[in-house]
């Protein structure tokens, strides 16, 4: 039966599986818990059921195909799955109906359902997790094709030009929507990504992680080849066989495109004894490798898309309040302010001597880690950015019926403002990247 109108949000997600995107999971239960009915489709993981209800969000799912390797092999990819989500669209326009198409990117392809949809009357907000133009060149050698990234480009700005409501993941992504997109300001608001202090607690080091007389290195989040993993293993080469420091020991959690590469990497500059690649581990266990960690690193070199995106990894390691190396970029400065130590972009020995420097500084990095964990407390956790997303929705809905959280005139409830505040193992690098 179809529910109320003007409350019923219907989310499209594509790049990753539900609850695994957890800002995706923390947008749908915060607008599920502020009255509105959410719906999303979005591909099955392994075991998945195609139909169920979490958390009172509604969840439509639809076999993923084959990942796409090669501009062919992404035709095909983004193909399927926006076929699978039109005809689901469709099912749950008939079964439950829905006011607002919600399209989380990647892809922007998202736009011709919500264009279709925009005809039968409903409104269209767009949530910018990426730059995909930017990320396009970032993934490919030589920064792929200009057509593609041109074309990439032109849908983007047919997504903000259609959309009633932009949101933007930093204030980065916010300026891109004006001057590329020619978004006029009062049509974007900025919602952060953000921790939820309650799903990732400082935890005892583990021992067996932990080899007498080492510092620990600790790296989570995605393995492609925007990443920088390259820049941190070169970076650790010169630090164990440049600065003599063998009392280092490096544990990799993650995976993508470029773990094979970085695999082999290793190897060719003889530090596989100093560096553990745990491969994907289960979000239940982020908080045992990182807490072994003495010093956490985001190795994300300069460049137009790592530049303007905001890392999700620098937030989990200051809410686990641990000492970070990273190389000197905006948002990462932004972010991370105090609590990273910040190297020359792209120089890896500048990060190697950075690291070594930490190192030797046991107090500082305990200060460091402290003034880490106070920001996320009192700034950046998730529990700050829910009254930003609950304004979208009032510009572009009516308040649900006998909602308490949904107030008028901007104003939220206790519970809400204060309700307990993590992180998407290896990601998005989106203007949410691990």
């Amino acid at each position: 039966m179809k529910g109320p109108a003007n409350n019923r949000i219907l989310m499209l997600l594509e790049n990753q599986t539900y609850p695994r995107d957890f800002r995706v999971r923390r947008e749908a239960t915060a607008l599920t818990a502020a009255g509105y009915r959410v719906s999303v489709i979005c591909p099955a993981g392994p075991g998945q059921p195609f139909r169920e209800t979490l958390n009172g969000v509604r969840l439509y799912r639809y076999s993923q195909p084959p990942s796409g390797n090669g501009f062919l092999g992404y035709l095909w990819e983004y193909g399927y799955a926006m076929g699978a989500t039109f005809v689901l669209s469709l099912v749950v326009f008939f079964r439950e109906g829905f006011d607002v198409v919600h399209a989380h990117n990647p892809p922007d392809t998202f736009v011709f359902i919500a264009a279709f949809y925009k005809l039968l009357g409903k409104r269209f907000v767009f949530d910018h997790h990426d730059l995909s133009p930017e990320m396009y060149q970032a993934r490919f050698p030589g920064g792929g094709s200009l057509v593609v990234h041109n074309a990439l480009v032109l849908l983007e700005k047919l997504t903000c030009c259609l959309a009633d409501r932009v949101i933007a993941t930093n204030e980065s992504y916010k300026k891109i929507e004006m001057e590329r997109d020619h978004v006029p300001e009062t049509r974007i608001t900025v919602v952060r990504n953000g921790i939820e202090l309650h799903d990732l607690r400082p935890v005892e080091p583990d021992g067996t992680l932990h080899p007498k007389g080492k510092t620990i290195i600790g790296y989570i989040g995605v393995m492609g080849f925007q990443d920088g993993v390259d820049y941190l293993l070169r970076a650790l080469g010169h630090l164990v066989r440049g600065l003599g420091r063998t009392d280092c020991f490096c544990i990799l959690v993650g995976g993508g495109d470029a773990f094979p590469y970085l695999k082999s990497l290793t190897e060719q500059l003889e530090i596989s004894e100093y560096v553990l690649f745990t491969g994907m581990v289960n979000h239940s266990e982020v908080a045992r490798y990182l807490g072994a960690a003495d010093i956490c690193v985001a190795p994300e070199p300069s460049a137009p898309y790592n530049d303007r995106s905001t890392a999700v990894k620098l937030m989990e390691y200051m809410t686990l309040a641990k000492p970070i190396v990273a190389f000197d970029l905006t948002e990462h400065r932004f972010t991370a302010q105090g609590a990273a130590a910040y190297a020359k972009p792209n120089d890896e020995r500048e990060f190697a001597r950075t690291i070594a420097e930490l190192m030797d500084d046991p107090a500082r990095r305990k200060e460091m880690g402290l003034l880490g964990r106070r920001r996320v407390e009192t700034e950046l956790a998730w529990q700050y950015s829910i009254p930003k997303l609950l304004e979208v929705y009032r510009t572009v809905l009516p308040a649900p019926a006998g909602s308490r959280q949904a107030l008028p005139h901007g104003g939220e409830t206790e519970n809400q403002t204060r309700r307990p505040p993590l992180a998407r193992t290896a990601s998005c690098q989106s203007g949410d990247p691990r």
